[in-house]
């Protein structure tokens, strides 16, 4: 065996062999343990998918315009949502790739290596890669962008992600207007980030973390030009495939093709997004008419009103993508926790998603880990119960309901159909929500501070991702400020986990606190969904709604 391969591989080949694990879920586990993508499909059996020739058969030049919202970007490392994202790495990119099957590859990484407990993970960095400036990639870049992430005075989301291995939780020694000690995070130890050599960068870890991989290519985590310190717009600096020309917030982006790439393409001389605000007819019309040549995301009704378009083909990709309507368990109304059990109680869910996306997803079932994260574990369903849910109002002193506002926005227009729907439920347990549509740009300005809202969450391939972003104690995304010890430390315990069977027992320890105690409804898993010109070529919808335009060409 190869002295630098985790010794978990040839156990991953035996449950291979013996049927206990598919190819897919051993071709995810050895990637993410470093194995090559090509080794990893070798040792499965299966062809490796790949552009083949494609690179030769793909039409050159031509500009590809899709419709997406544009919104403003303080700092790509704050980037809290798919669009900002898609805005930002068609010129700056990632370390690692989590492709649309849920396996992740190295990127500006050439490979990684982890040791048998999970906690050093070796980064190689490419030594092909040169700043569009021209200056090369170094192993000084990633550490720059990795610590600035850590820095919790930048107030990336990434802290949440990396807390618990890389960096730790401290009582500051002051304390908040109501006493509590005040706390903050720093890197666990001086080492926790290492420069081995120009090109290799070593994680040092506190636990054990099987996700650092995919961690690497959570949206945020862009590797920028350290000398432009976190600014973004036109002429940006970048390792990526297009320079950005132009950005307007509400209006669109525009980018030229680098010649001098480092990777596979560009094919297109140009690209752009075309901002077409909140209304879904305008994205329908925009079709129709041919404005644009293609939709970041198109919901059901607007799938049904395009898909017999002559010019138009439709994609559809199952996804972890859902929406949760989430409550401050500090705000009065939401502080007893048989409160929230009774907002869940309330929910019929197959009427939520026949109502709200036309029968185009799957019953959530309030704890963010779906069927389809590896370490999920079956739990009893939760039901629509009313008469529970009128006692457990009345036990926690509500026997006539309270009346409240919730905060959603009206693109796109699924999530508001949402919001309208479970409002409407909610009635029949003596709870009146007021529906508070704000436009987007506004809405994400508030998002983590409204008492009660409707917030979308991207598709994430491990669930332990998810609720450490959204759930963790002081987490940057934890937009329900919610808390819980037992739940942070069975997290933790959680990601350093290797065997997803295992993981999952943990994990359903944590689903059951989420079901007792959690802040939020979650009603459904969502179908995502999107259309293209057909005259796009090598277009394949990522269930994370992300955009590659370098892969992408026009035939004319």
């Amino acid at each position: 065996m190869d002295k630098s391969q985790h010794s978990y591989i040839p156990t991953l080949v035996e449950q291979m062999s013996s049927g206990s694990i598919g190819r897919r879920e051993f071709l995810r586990k050895a990637t993410l343990l470093g194995v090559s993508a090509a080794a990893a499909y070798s040792l499965a059996g299966v062809p490796m998918p790949g552009d083949g020739a494609r690179a030769d058969d793909m039409p050159k030049g031509g500009n590809l315009r899709i419709g997406m919202r544009c919104m403003e970007i303080k700092d790509p490392h704050l980037a809290d949502f798919a669009e900002k994202s898609n805005v930002i790495r068609q010129t700056c990119e990632y370390l690692t790739l989590t492709d649309r099957n849920n396996i992740t590859h190295p990127y500006l990484l050439e490979k990684w290596e982890v040791s048998n407990d999970l906690k050093t993970w070796t980064l190689h960095v490419r030594k092909d890669v040169k700043w569009r400036k021209g200056k090369p990639l170094t192993a000084d870049d990633v550490i720059w962008n990795l610590k600035r992430v850590c820095d919790p005075a930048i107030g990336s989301s990434m802290l949440g992600l990396f807390t618990g291995y890389l960096v730790q939780e401290y009582e500051t020694g002051e304390k908040d207007d109501k006493g509590n000690p005040k706390k903050s995070s720093k890197l666990w130890a001086d080492n926790a980030i290492e420069k081995v050599d120009d090109h290799t960068v070593r994680l040092n870890c506190s636990s054990p973390q099987i996700a650092v991989p995919e961690h690497l290519y959570h949206y945020p985590m862009f590797i920028l030009d350290p000398e432009e310190n976190g600014a973004f717009g036109a002429d940006a600096n970048g390792t990526g495939p297009f320079v950005i020309t132009e950005y307007v917030v509400g209006k669109g982006a525009k980018y030229k093709a680098r010649t001098d790439y480092w990777g596979t393409g560009p094919y297109l001389d140009t690209f752009e997004y075309v901002d077409l605000g909140d209304n879904p007819g305008a994205g329908i019309a925009a079709m129709a008419s041919k404005q644009v040549d293609g939709l970041s995301e198109a919901d059901a009704v607007q799938i049904n009103a395009m898909k017999n378009f002559p010019h138009v083909a439709v994609y559809q990709v199952d996804t972890t993508q859902t929406v949760v309507a989430r409550m401050h368990p500090n705000i009065d109304q939401f502080k007893d926790k048989r409160v929230r059990q009774a907002m869940r109680y309330a929910i019929d869910r197959d009427k939520v998603i026949q109502t709200a996306l036309l029968g185009a997803g799957v019953p959530a079932e309030d704890h963010h880990v779906a069927p389809s994260h590896p370490e999920y574990a079956a739990l009893p369903k939760y039901p629509r119960d009313i008469e529970k849910a009128k006692k457990l109002l009345a036990d926690a002193g509500y026997p006539d309901g309270f009346e409240f506002d919730m905060t959603t926005r009206p693109d796109p227009i699924w999530e508001l159909n949402t919001a309208q729907v479970l409002a409407e439920q909610f009635k029949d347990i003596g709870v009146k929500v007021n529906i508070k549509s704000l436009p987007s740009a506004q809405y994400w300005e508030v998002w983590t501070t409204s008492p009660f809202s409707l917030t979308a969450w991207g598709h994430r391939p491990l669930a332990i991702m998810t609720l450490s972003l959204a759930y963790r104690s002081n987490a940057a995304w934890n937009e329900s400020n919610y808390s819980n010890a037992e739940f942070d430390r069975l997290l933790t315990e959680a990601e350093g986990i290797l065997d997803p069977k295992e993981r999952s027992k943990v994990m359903a320890k944590i689903e059951a606190i989420m079901q007792d105690d959690g802040p939020i409804v979650q009603p459904f898993w969502r179908v995502f969904s999107t259309v293209m010109d057909k005259k796009v070529k090598g277009f394949d919808l990522h269930p994370s709604q992300y955009i590659f335009a370098h892969q992408y060409a026009i035939s004319v």
